[in-house]
C-alpha cells in the first residue's frame, strides 16, 4: 500500500467518527516503555492526517499510575488521553470516569480486537479503553547458555526446571546471572510478577469470604522459592529492578533467563539494542502441575477521562494509535518484529507476522491466562496478577514494599508475609469487605 493511499484511508477512517475535529493540542500521559516511545516518534503521521498536535507526558510505570489516578479521581483535567490498563479500566468505566468508546468507526474494526483484551477493557460489553498492545508473560532465555550447560528448555517448563536452569547458567564471576525477575516494589511491578507466580503455586489473595491468605502455606512456598532463586542466581540490587532495569540487564547479556512481559520479546531480539539478539529462546511461564501457569494478562490501553473538552480529537488519536494501519506503519519503518503485539486477531493471521519467532508463544501465553478463574482454589475477584477491586492498588503496593524489603535482606520472608496479612486484613475491614 502506498503512503499516499494509506494516508487517504487513514483520514477516511478518522473522519468517520463524525467529522474531523478542529485542530487541537492533545496532552497524553504514557508509560516509558519501548513501544510507547516508538509511538511518539511516529506522531507526525497522526498530525499530518488530522492537524492535531500532541504533547507527551512520559513517566515511569509507578509514577504514571499515581499521576493518572490522582488526576482522574480529582477531576484535575491535566490529560486528554491516559495510558491505563486492565485493572483501572473496568473500575473507572463503571464509575463513569471514562468516555465510552462505543462509536468508533467501522473501518477501525472493534471486532478485530482479541477477545481477552476487549473483555478486560469493557464494562457490560462497552469498551472504555482501546489496547495499544496486549501482553502476557513468558520465559525469555539464552539459548547459548542453555546449550553450554547441556540443558534444553521445555516449551512448558516447571518452576523446578527453571531453578535447575538458573543454577546451571549462573556465572557470577563473569556477571552472568541465571535469572532476572522483578523486585521493585509496586502493585504493577513486583506484585504483578509474584501474584501471577503465586497462582501457579496454589496461592490466592483472598478466600471466598475476602479473608487475606498470606498466612497460607502456598504463599510461604511462593515467597521462599522466589527469594531462593533471586538470592542464589539473581543479580545484585534486584530489589530495585523492574521491567526496564531487567530489560537492560538481559540486553547486556547478564541474564540467563528473564520471566516477564511478552512485549519484551521484540526488544531482546533487536540487534540494534541487544547484544544477545540472535541467542534468545522463548517458553511458557512455569507451573507446578496444579493448573495455572505463572503468567499474567495485561493491556496498556488508551482512554479518555470523562469531562474532557477534546473528546473528538482524542478519539481520532486513539483510532490512529490502535489501528491496523498503525501496525502497518510500524512494520514499514521498524519491521514486523517490532509492531505492537497482542491486541488484534488480524495480526496473528498475517503471514508476515507469523514468521516472527515469538509470535506464537505470545499468543499462546495470552490465551492461557484466565482472569475469571486465575487460581487453583475459588476466589471472589477477577484478575490474574491483581484483584479487580478499587482498594487493591493501595494495599498491594504496601505488600510489594514488604516483599521487596525481604529481597533486599531487610527482613525475613515470614516477617514480610505476617505484615502483609495484617495490613491487608486491616484495609479490607476498613473498606467493609468483612
Amino acid at each position: 500500500m502506498t503512503c499516499t493511499l494509506r494516508a487517504l484511508l487513514g483520514a477516511t477512517a478518522l473522519s468517520a467518527i463524525g467529522g474531523i475535529a478542529a485542530a487541537e493540542t492533545l496532552t497524553i500521559a504514557t508509560v516509558n516503555n519501548g513501544d510507547m516511545i516508538r509511538m511518539q516518534g511516529l506522531t507526525e503521521d497522526f498530525t499530518a492526517k488530522t492537524g492535531h498536535e500532541v504533547e507527551w507526558v512520559t513517566l515511569e510505570e509507578n509514577v504514571l499510575r499515581q499521576r493518572v489516578t490522582t488526576d482522574i479521581s480529582t477531576k484535575g483535567g491535566q490529560f486528554d488521553i491516559m495510558t491505563i490498563g486492565m485493572y483501572e479500566t473496568p473500575i473507572w468505566g463503571a464509575q463513569d470516569w471514562l468516555v465510552p468508546l462505543d462509536d468508533l468507526s467501522a473501518e477501525y474494526d472493534v471486532d478485530d480486537i482479541l477477545p481477552a483484551m476487549r473483555g478486560g477493557l469493557s464494562v457490560d460489553g462497552t469498551l472504555y479503553a482501546a489496547p495499544f498492545y496486549g501482553e502476557s508473560s513468558m520465559v525469555m532465555y539464552r539459548t547459548d547458555l542453555m546449550e553450554a550447560a547441556g540443558m534444553e528448555m521445555p516449551e512448558a517448563p516447571t518452576w523446578d526446571e527453571i531453578k535447575a536452569a538458573a543454577e546451571a547458567m549462573t556465572d557470577k564471576d563473569n556477571e552472568i546471572y541465571g535469572i532476572c525477575l522483578r523486585g521493585k516494589a509496586g502493585w504493577g511491578e513486583n506484585m504483578a510478577f509474584l501474584t501471577a507466580m503465586s497462582n501457579s503455586f496454589g496461592a490466592r489473595w483472598f478466600d471466598e469470604d475476602w479473608n487475606p491468605q498470606f498466612d497460607s502455606e502456598a504463599w510461604k512456598t511462593t515467597l521462599d522459592f522466589y527469594l531462593d532463586l533471586m538470592n542464589n542466581y539473581g543479580p545484585p540490587g534486584a530489589a530495585n529492578n523492574g521491567f526496564n532495569e531487567n530489560l537492560a540487564l538481559f540486553q547486556q547479556g547478564k541474564c540467563g533467563m528473564w520471566i516477564d512481559a511478552t512485549v519484551a520479546a521484540s526488544f531482546v531480539t533487536n540487534p540494534n539494542d541487544s547484544t544477545v539478539a540472535d541467542q534468545v529462546g522463548f517458553a511458557l511461564a512455569p507451573d507446578t502441575g496444579k493448573g495455572p501457569r505463572g503468567n499474567w494478562l495485561w493491556a496498556w490501553a488508551l482512554a479518555i477521562p470523562a469531562g474532557s473538552q477534546k473528546v473528538d480529537a482524542a478519539k481520532e488519536f486513539i483510532e490512529w494509535a490502535t489501528s491496523k494501519e498503525y501496525i502497518e506503519l510500524v512494520a514499514e519503518n521498524e519491521g514486523w518484529a517490532n509492531v505492537p503485539p497482542g491486541a488484534r486477531t488480524s495480526l496473528y493471521e498475517n503471514p508476515e507476522y507469523q514468521k516472527v519467532p515469538f509470535a506464537k508463544m505470545t499468543l499462546d501465553s495470552i490465551n492461557s491466562a484466565n482472569p475469571t478463574q486465575p487460581t487453583v482454589d475459588p476466589v471472589p475477584y477477577v484478575g490474574v496478577q491483581f484483584a479487580a477491586i478499587p482498594e487493591f492498588a493501595g494495599f498491594a503496593t504496601q505488600v510489594g514494599q514488604e516483599f521487596s524489603a525481604a529481597l533486599a535482606g531487610q527482613q525475613s520472608a515470614d516477617d514480610a508475609l505476617a505484615k502483609a496479612q495484617d495490613l491487608v486484613n486491616e484495609e479490607m475491614e476498613a473498606a467493609g469487605y468483612k
